[in-house]
């Protein structure tokens, strides 16, 4: 009987503990609670890589995106949907040196659609500060820019009221009336707002519903503090009131710490043609601890709730996810890009230089079926032309190859593949040492730069190779029918943005150089091919 009783109560512990273990289980109550196993219908980032500080327009059904571009030329690409899930690259804002003559770097701007007209307004750090330019058709061409001297700060945004008038904002919240067909301020600036207290405010857009006028900011900087906070007034002028919900949009919580995404801000909001509400921003993907990111901050988007004479809610509790299992509009997919091009027409639009490029540089006539880069006496410099066109890492896990015939004249040129970030670079390059051609891997970090062991070639093209698997790169090369050796393997973070610093991601580009002097060989890619593993 004594075993029997002990038993019951054994078994009545087992039950209990059992019990509140079950109640245990969701242990951050600031989380959305677990959902059942949805299928997603969506994954962020929706345009993967380097596209921070998005903007967004409609016209009709469709819809117009851009994204800042810092050193990279052309400037302010322009992106295309229907469905503000899938985009395509139609243009470019700037991709002309007479918009830009005195060298590029290009902060957030803001694309809007006002009678016919497209305009995109930004800031160009390197000289002339703010502006904007304008086109009839968003692929191009783009007008000469107008430029905005008494606006300080960066980031500005254009707003037109329903009686009209146009009124331009930047990030110090100064609210100028402007005429933009005389391209001139009529008001003084006015400082309607000091945002919420968090730092580096920045990318404000006014929007109008419901009689109120509402305001939104980034805040916080645009590392893992980075958030959306918004207020609004009855007067455009103010006073502005803070939603005491701010922020809309953080991951610097607990609800949003496990989010792969960080570094959420910057965002822009927008009414689909079926009267859903939309916001697209920017975050970074993270890698390891402690964090860093190699692939920039990328565009994503979330669904939105706005009830009327109401505060606009993101995505239930302003936390986001990689997979997204929201309803969307009908969803229409383009066509996907080869990975493999090979030299037969001029580059697509995917592929930039830095600053404006020397032309004479660059060539798919010299050679019938290659790329030839000339190289000058400039190395990777984010200030300065250099022979290097590249395009954007937009995975963590990729193989990129290219073949390359290049043979040195002299010891101070070199031409290769190289993963570059802000300045710093990780070069596979072909050389030449006491008349011999050799390949070696460079890694540059500041002021020191690290070479690998030379590796003698045979006559002929080689094959250069980088591959990524989300904590390593590692380079290899190979001739004729000879299998990949590998040469070198770094970690990547060394290449992420914690570490170069600066605000774009990770780019691989193919690079010539003399060195300090002009170049006399000349590089030539015969194909180049981009594989996501």
């Amino acid at each position: 009987m004594k075993n029997l009783i002990a038993i019951l109560l054994l078994a009545i512990t087992f039950h209990s503990i059992a019990q509140n273990n079950s109640r245990l289980v969701r242990q951050n109550p600031f989380a959305a609670p677990p959902g059942p196993d949805e299928p997603a219908t969506f994954h962020n980032p929706v345009i993967p890589g380097f596209h921070s500080d998005p903007s967004i327009c409609r016209v009709g059904d469709d819809y117009y995106l851009i994204t800042s571009t810092f050193e990279y030329f052309p400037g302010v690409p322009v992106y295309h949907s229907k469905d503000l899930v899938n985009w395509d690259l139609i243009g470019y804002c700037l991709d002309r040196k007479e918009q830009i003559p005195r060298g590029i770097n290009i902060y957030a701007a803001t694309i809007r659609y006002h009678e016919g007209i497209f305009y995109m307004i930004t800031t160009n750090i390197t000289g002339g500060g703010n502006f904007y330019v304008t086109a009839t058709n968003p692929a191009g061409p783009w007008s000469d820019p107008v430029w905005l001297s008494g606006v300080p700060g960066i980031d500005p945004d254009l707003f037109w009221d329903e009686d009209g008038k146009s009124y331009i904002i930047s990030s110090e919240f100064n609210l100028f009336e402007v005429d933009l067909e005389a391209g001139k301020l009529l008001t003084e600036g006015e400082k309607i707002w000091n945002g919420t207290g968090g730092r580096y405010a920045e990318g404000p857009h006014i929007y109008k519903k419901d009689g109120f006028y509402y305001l939104m900011a980034a805040e916080g900087g645009t590392e893992e503090a980075h958030s959306e906070t918004i207020a609004r007034s009855h007067n455009i002028w103010g006073p502005y009131t803070e939603n005491p919900a701010s922020p809309i949009l953080a991951h610097a919580n607990a609800a949003g710490q496990q989010s792969p995404i960080q570094g959420v801000g910057h965002a822009d909001i927008i009414q689909a043609h079926d009267d859903s509400w939309w916001i697209v921003f920017h975050g970074y993907r993270t890698i390891s601890y402690p964090v860093h990111h190699l692939l920039g901050r990328e565009t994503c988007l979330a669904p939105v709730s706005w009830p009327k004479n109401g505060w606009p809610v993101v995505n239930g509790n302003g936390v986001v996810f990689e997979k997204m299992t929201c309803p969307t509009l009908p969803l229409k997919s383009y066509q996907e890009k080869p990975v493999r091009i090979d030299f037969d027409q001029p580059l697509g639009l995917e592929w930039n230089y830095i600053q404006y490029p020397e032309s004479d540089n660059f060539s798919i006539d010299a050679k019938k079926g290659f790329l030839r880069l000339r190289g000058t006496a400039e190395t990777i410099n984010i200030n300065k032309t250099s022979t290097f066109v590249g395009r954007r890492i937009e995975d963590f896990t990729f193989t990129i190859t290219t073949q390359l015939d290049f043979n040195p004249g002299s010891d101070n040129e070199e031409a290769g593949i190289i993963l570059l970030n802000n300045g710093t670079h990780f070069d596979l390059v072909i050389s030449k040492i006491k008349n011999k051609r050799i390949l070696i891997v460079k890694l540059q970090f500041g002021s020191i730069i690290y070479e690998s062991d030379p590796v003698v070639l045979k006559s002929g093209p080689v094959n250069l190779q980088i591959k990524g698997d989300k904590n390593t790169y590692s380079f290899f090369c190979s001739q004729g029918n000879d299998d990949y050796k590998k040469i070198e393997q770094v970690d990547a973070r060394f290449l992420s943005t914690e570490t170069a610093g600066g605000f774009t991601g990770v780019y691989v580009g193919l690079y010539a150089t003399g060195n300090g002097k002009a170049s006399k060989a000349a590089a030539d890619y015969d194909w180049f091919e981009y594989v996501k593993n």
